[in-house]
């Protein structure tokens, strides 16, 4: 036989064994990150199965495809050569391959988590008024003195001035000297 025909054919078992290899040890390693991603179990199987046969067609796939060589192969080691470049770019593609899918899943579960999260609360979209502290003696800004039964009303009211309202600068109980 040809050292073509050898080159060829340890090739294809080498990229072949590889190919079933790295896909079992996905498939049965990834068994576990692939129900944290999806948390469920039937669910993980089935997406571990379609992983595992779109691994074997698109590794090879391209096999087969970067197996033809044009030059021809004149020695042994010309033809170790050309076969190690040939499985170093199957294992490149293996790679590339595996880390895409931990890739992809890795963002699908980041964002399940994401929204699976509590939610932070809203933002206030308006404040209360404040409540003040005031001493016991003085009452509280805004809201009404106490009067007696029949007393006239003390302090600023609606419709103008009034006669006989506090002086200016008095102590009664309509002035407050915090209001000025």
């Amino acid at each position: 036989m040809d050292t073509k025909v050898w080159m060829y054919l340890i090739y294809l078992a080498v990229s072949v064994g590889l190919t079933v290899w790295v896909a079992r040890a996905l498939a049965r390693n990834g068994q576990v990150f692939l129900e944290e991603v999806f948390a469920d179990e039937r669910l993980a199987r089935a997406v571990n199965s379609l992983l595992v046969v779109g691994f074997y067609l698109l590794n090879l796939g391209y096999v087969t495809v970067s197996m033809k060589h044009p030059d021809p192969v004149d020695s042994t080691s010309q033809a170790m050569e050309e076969l190690s470049m040939k499985i170093g770019l199957v294992l490149l593609v293996l790679g590339a391959l595996h880390f895409f899918n931990v890739f992809a899943l890795g963002r699908y579960r980041r964002n399940r988590l994401r929204q699976m999260a509590p939610h932070p609360p809203l933002a206030p979209i308006g404040r209360l008024p404040m409540q003040y502290a005031a001493a016991p003696h003085q009452p509280v800004p805004h809201q009404p003195v106490p009067q007696p039964v029949g007393a006239p009303p003390v302090g600023p009211q609606q419709g103008g001035p009034q006669q006989g309202g506090p002086q200016q600068g008095g102590t009664g109980p309509g002035t407050n000297p915090q209001a000025r």
